[in-house]
């Protein structure tokens, strides 16, 4: 049963994620958005651990595919949606201390350890996108392809940390049940 509610989970918050990839205030040129869609990747990572939050995020990405996509190669595609994506889930492996962090009533613990563990997912995705833009990238970059692509993708990458960060953190200090898990629901 645990099992089945995971997995309907993970469909119902991946989709969450691409429609709140779809609602994007800003959007950049070559790619990129400030957008709230790591947030439920954030969610399931911190109620189902790494595992949740990887395939959630994983999701997110592959799915994200099928809504004009910027596709250069078989690989680019792969980095800059799936693994990006996935590798936000990484924030679970921080679920424990923010689950024991709620149970405690700690607020202010709670938030800290919440957006250090969105900095890790999101600063992991920021990564890829780097990656992406230095390899695949490098014909768009105004000037030395490196620098060009860690100050690109950081001006959508930082608000995006921001915006979900913090929205992550009100949500669990003002609701800290929905960190809980059963098989009888939140």
């Amino acid at each position: 049963m645990k099992r089945l509610q995971m997995l309907m989970e993970i469909a119902i918050f991946a989709s969450l994620g691409v429609v709140f990839d779809l609602l994007i205030p800003f959007k950049m040129p070559q790619g990129g958005s400030i957008s709230l869609a790591m947030l439920p990747i954030f969610v399931m990572a911190f109620r189902h651990g790494v595992v949740g939050g990887v395939v959630t995020g994983a999701l997110v990405g592959t799915i994200q595919l099928m809504f004009a996509p910027q596709i250069l190669t078989v690989v680019q595609p792969l980095l800059d949606y799936t693994i990006a994506f996935g590798v936000v889930g990484l924030s679970g492996l921080f679920a424990r201390q923010v689950k024991k962090a709620a149970a405690a009533g700690k607020n202010g613990r709670l938030m800290a350890i919440v957006l250090g563990a969105t900095l890790l997912g999101a600063g992991l995705r920021y990564v890829c996108h780097v990656i992406s833009g230095i390899v695949f990238f490098a014909e768009y970059a105004e000037g030395p392809v490196v620098p060009y692509s860690l100050i690109y993708n950081a001006t959508y990458m930082v608000p995006s940390y921001l915006l979900c960060g913090i929205v992550a953190g009100l949500l669990f200090t003002t609701a800290p049940r929905l960190l809980r898990y059963s098989a009888r629901g939140v």
